[in-house]
């Protein structure tokens, strides 16, 4: 059985997108019963030189939907920094969702071999288009997913890993 571009990354994305969603809206209402700001958790870090809560979630959306746009402009550079709020978080993550809907199996196999760049700063860092998606972002995209389930649970939020596994 061999298993598709489109299969190995769409897949996964739209799985932990959908988790992520649903993790933000737990986390939200959790918040709001514990009287937690929502400020507090957009801010917050697990430790001081990690990124906060924010960007975990602007980077889950950008190693997704960006990564596969990204592809198929064939330069990817880091997220912007971002100023939104928890809604706004969870807006994103919605529209990440929704914007997979616009690339078909056919349009993400066809990034098999097709070059991109990997920009950051004055580095550009050469790849092909399943291995930057494969060993870049969807690593990327696990990691700062599981960093803002983390920060949830840390608040106090009832999430499990049913939550950030999406399939039941």
């Amino acid at each position: 059985m061999s298993t598709s571009l489109y299969d190995a990354t769409v897949g996964p994305f739209r799985q932990i997108l959908g988790a992520t969603a649903n993790v933000l809206e737990k986390g939200r209402a959790h918040c709001e019963a514990s009287g937690i700001p929502l400020d507090d958790v957009v801010q917050m870090r697990l430790i001081d030189d990690m990124a906060p809560f924010q960007f975990q979630i602007v980077s889950t959306a950008h190693h997704s939907l960006g990564a596969l746009k990204g592809v198929e402009a064939g330069v990817f550079t880091p997220p912007s920094p971002a100023g939104e709020d928890y809604a706004g978080l969870h807006n994103l993550i919605e529209q990440a969702l929704e914007g997979l809907d616009d690339f078909t199996p056919e349009r993400v196999n066809a990034f098999e071999g097709k070059p991109l760049e990997f920009r950051l700063g004055s580095n550009a860092i050469p790849f092909q288009g399943e291995k930057f998606l494969l060993g870049f972002s969807l690593p990327n995209f696990m990691f700062h997913a599981t960093t803002a389930y983390d920060m949830l649970r840390i608040k106090g939020a009832p999430l499990g890993k049913r939550d950030f596994l999406n399939l039941f």
